[in-house]
């Protein structure tokens, strides 16, 4: 179906480029003639000439991103390897061990488990280190190869070294590899449980993204009557332009237009409306988003709120508005190109970079600029800055301290250890305070030091006062606000208990349970998740955000 859809696409775009070229710029073949002649002369000089050897190929790929990277980030060379997630993305198998990994610490560190493939039945733990594959040393310079390594044909074996935090030595794991199907839809119930309301977690567009979401729609409705829906689109990076489509089939009305295309030829239009009646019915909805809500999740937001079906919490969207073609190239290589704007059913483009501004090679057809724009209701809406929620509530954390915390991973390494060496750990029955408790004293183990604004201020005082000669004057008083200092510091992470203790019992579901668990637990103390549910439970406050402004 894929394949059919790159047809389609690219078709009609050399017919474009054919049609426009003649009637904008007669002399634009002489110029992409005289300008391959020139290159492939440069080319060639260099390859034959220069005074050292040159690769080939590794030149000509050089050439390539530059001229790309001159562009926008999401036109793109694909060469073999990535080729791999294009067709992951495009068929949703691959054969792998169901592991997700990371770069932390210069370190490969597994991320996330599948539940029920081989790495996780056979023990693989997330927080543990990759040191080999294969008998492979794998580090920070290879990291970006380590798929050649792990995926590989559905039965074969792939042997795996991994350090453990609390153990000795390597443990050395031979996995089997399986046919992974990726999951778009990764959670899906009623919470809570005794409610009537389903929570559905969407966490990417891959071909399957709206046939999960009817399927566990139906599903719900057989166990009881589903009245209101919170679909969580936070943090979804997009896909498929036609995953995005069905996605929003299942919620809004049949007949209604869900986006347009517009491409070089602002008169080719292309419409896409729901063919189909929607799985969610009449029930009550809210809509999820943040700062990683971008592309095929924007698609879907922005028909939920121009079509009033219902409420978007959250803050802003990423704003991605252009739409990418996969183009088939020779020796299993692909240019993944930009080749439209998409526009909400209101008539707006949401995308927020202009990668024409100031560019000497891109010349816009259409210019995306803020303008207003209004929903079926007469809601007042905008273009050119991604989607803006009907409810502004923000997650994260407002403490610097707990974001330098998250952002050098302290919550993750203290859950790898903890889980590691309390096999037993049962969040049930886990105290808070042991908890917080044993947090402190891992950081203090770990030397973590928390570098704020006022300690980086203290020390270029310190250093003033040396160069100036004037230090022995201010020795004590400097030296008393760093202790004060260090004091504030050390309360501000008791006042901020709360929030930390929710960090540690999201990372800790996940070792217990998997990413399932993870999100059962972080609902517990999400702001925006209890927002929606307060507005679906609240009539007039839902019919009243969903009315013009």
């Amino acid at each position: 179906m894929f394949k059919n859809k790159i047809k389609f696409l690219t078709a009609p775009l050399a017919v474009i480029l054919l049609s426009g070229f003649v009637q904008s710029d007669n002399d634009v073949y002489f110029k992409i003639s005289k300008s391959i002649d020139i290159f492939g002369k440069i080319y060639k000089e260099i390859n034959l000439n220069y005074v050292d050897n040159v690769d080939p190929e590794e030149f000509m790929l050089s050439g390539v991103k530059g001229m790309l990277e001159s562009l926008d980030p999401y036109t793109m060379y694909i060469d073999e390897n990535l080729q791999k997630d294009v067709d992951l993305m495009t068929i949703g198998k691959y054969g792998g061990i169901g592991a997700t990994v990371g770069l932390k610490n210069d370190e490969v560190i597994v991320v996330d488990l599948l539940e029920g493939y081989s790495a996780q039945r056979q023990g693989i733990r997330i927080g543990d280190v990759i040191t080999h594959v294969n008998d492979v040393e794998i580090n920070k310079s290879n990291y970006d190869e380590l798929n050649k390594y792990m995926q590989g044909v559905a039965g074969t074996t792939v042997k795996m070294n991994i350090k453990r935090d609390g153990y000795e030595g390597d443990l050395i794991f031979n996995l089997i590899r399986e046919q992974i199907e990726v999951r778009n839809l990764t959670y899906h119930g009623f919470f809570p449980k005794e409610s009537n309301t389903v929570y559905l977690k969407l966490s990417g567009f891959g071909r399957s993204a709206g046939k999960e979401i009817e399927v566990a729609l139906t599903e719900l409705k057989k166990e009881k009557e589903v009245k209101e829906i919170i679909l969580d689109l936070r943090g979804n990076p997009g896909g498929l332009l036609d995953a995005a489509i069905d996605v929003t089939e299942k919620f809004i009305n049949k007949g209604q237009l869900i986006v347009s295309v517009i491409g070089r030829d602002t008169t080719d239009v292309t419409e896409y409306y729901s063919e189909e009646e929607p799985v969610a019915g009449k029930s009550k909805l809210v809509v999820l988003i943040d700062g990683g809500t971008a592309s095929a999740a924007e698609i879907v937001t922005g028909a939920v709120q121009d079509h009033d079906r219902g409420v978007v919490i959250g803050t802003p969207s990423f704003g991605k508005g252009l739409v990418q073609t996969v183009v088939p190239l020779s020796y299993n290589t692909s240019l993944k190109i930009t080749t439209g704007k998409y526009y909400t059913p209101s008539g707006r483009c949401i995308q927020k970079i202009d990668y024409a501004k100031d560019s000497r090679i891109i010349k816009p057809i259409i210019n995306v600029t803020k303008e207003t724009y209004h929903t079926d209701n007469k809601r007042t809406v905008f273009s050119a800055g991604g989607l803006y929620p009907d409810s502004l509530v923000k997650n994260s954390s407002e403490s610097n301290q707990v974001k330098d915390l998250l952002a050098k991973g302290m919550f993750f390494q203290f859950a790898t250890n903890y889980s590691n060496t309390h096999p037993d750990v049962n969040l049930e029955n886990n105290s808070h305070e042991d908890l917080f408790s044993n947090f402190i004293k891992y950081l203090e183990e770990q030397k973590y030091e928390y570098q704020s604004q006022t300690k980086r201020l203290l020390k270029q005082l310190q250093l003033a006062a040396e160069r100036e000669e004037i230090i022995n004057n201010l020795k004590t008083d400097i030296s008393s606000l760093n202790l004060k200092t260090e004091e504030v510091l050390s309360q501000q992470l008791k006042t901020h208990k709360d929030e930390i203790v929710s960090e540690i019992e999201n990372e800790l579901a996940t070792r217990i349970s998997g990413r399932e668990g993870r999100i059962k637990a972080s609902i517990n103390y999400d702001k925006q998740f209890k927002t929606s549910l307060s507005i679906l439970r609240d009539d007039k406050l839902y019919s009243s955000l969903l009315k013009s402004n």
